[in-house]
């Protein structure tokens, strides 16, 4: 038996993949590494952050914007392994206690959200990393990414039907609902999955839940007040279940050369003694960062301006994976 710990547990370190990919935000790719720049400055003052490079160059480089950005740039350690993507909370190893509490990775499928073609990179790297950090790897031989699941470290976990069970963007057609639930059960420790609808309007994933709703702790659930149907839909599901529920407003619709773009403040991201959280310019800013306060009081709420980074069509959490402590 296994089980995922829940993202406020301690960490040794946060992983990130420094951006390259320059399509990923077209005509704006300028700024990006500034604003992971600005990331790495606020988590490496309170855990490790480990970054996956391209080359020696890319390192070079990401050093360079890290000390300008006045980051810890010793609290900070780079791997030569190189990706197709920065999206690492969808590929990256999602790490796992065994019953002696002994760090696990564990080896998901990941084939470019059942969209891209160019996914083979980011597919080779839990498998690197359990090798460099020296640890036992399991494979569990489905598609799963970290972004469309949540855990509370106690046995729940929240997904949306619309990306895990829907014929579209299909990751593991072979399983219903029962089956998945029993992959959970087995490599996630996890009794009672709640099912939600539908994710956010924008979201390319097909509904990834970490756009939509968040545990906060075992007991509390944040829901994002999504388009009204959508909205409605889902907090039915959660009313039914044993769980305080919290909503945090959206921002207004936000729009880059025609598409809209999957900005949410559940997006955010639990690190050791903070919580960054996306802001977009909005009068709702605020607003999500009080609420995020009130429910986070021994973190300091810290956001991040991710107008630029939402382009790439993830931000803060889409762009971590966090690793518990050994």
């Amino acid at each position: 038996m296994y089980r995922m710990p829940a993202e406020w547990e301690p960490h040794e370190a946060t992983w990130i993949a420094w951006p390259h990919e320059a399509t990923d935000w077209p005509g704006k790719f300028d700024p990006i590494p500034w604003v992971y720049g600005d990331i790495v400055r606020h988590l490496s003052q309170h855990e490790k952050v480990y970054i996956l490079v391209e080359d020696a160059a890319a390192e070079e480089n990401a050093r360079h914007v890290l000390r300008r950005s006045g980051a810890r740039v010793h609290n900070t350690e780079f791997f030569n392994i190189q990706t197709d993507r920065s999206w690492c909370r969808d590929y990256c190893p999602i790490f796992l206690r065994d019953t002696t509490e002994k760090l696990i990775v564990s080896d998901w499928i990941f084939n470019g959200w059942a969209k891209y073609d160019n996914y083979h990179l980011d597919n080779s790297v839990p498998a690197q990393i359990a090798e460099r950090l020296g640890l036992p790897a399991i494979e569990p031989g489905i598609v799963l990414e970290g972004g469309s699941i949540d855990v509370n470290g106690a046995g729940a976990l929240l997904a949306t039907e619309e990306c895990l069970l829907s014929p579209v963007q299909a990751r593991n057609p072979q399983l219903d609902r029962r089956g998945l639930e029993q992959v959970f059960e087995q490599f996630l420790g996890v009794k009672e999955t709640i099912w939600l609808k539908r994710g956010i309007e924008g979201d390319d994933t097909h509904g990834h839940v970490d756009d939509l709703a968040r545990f906060v702790d075992a007991n509390t659930v944040v829901l994002v007040e999504d388009e009204r149907d959508r909205f409605d839909e889902n907090l039915d599901v959660l009313k039914r279940t044993r769980y305080q529920i919290v909503t945090l407003p959206m921002p207004d619709p936000v729009y880059f050369d025609g598409q809209r773009l999957p900005a949410s403040y559940a997006n955010f991201y639990i690190a050791n003694d903070v919580v960054l959280v996306p802001t977009f310019n909005d009068a709702n800013d605020r607003k999500a960062l009080n609420i995020l306060a009130s429910l986070f009081n021994s973190r300091q709420i810290i956001g991040i301006h991710s107008l630029d980074l939402v382009l790439g069509l993830g931000t803060l959490h889409c762009m971590t994976q966090q690793q518990p402590v050994p």
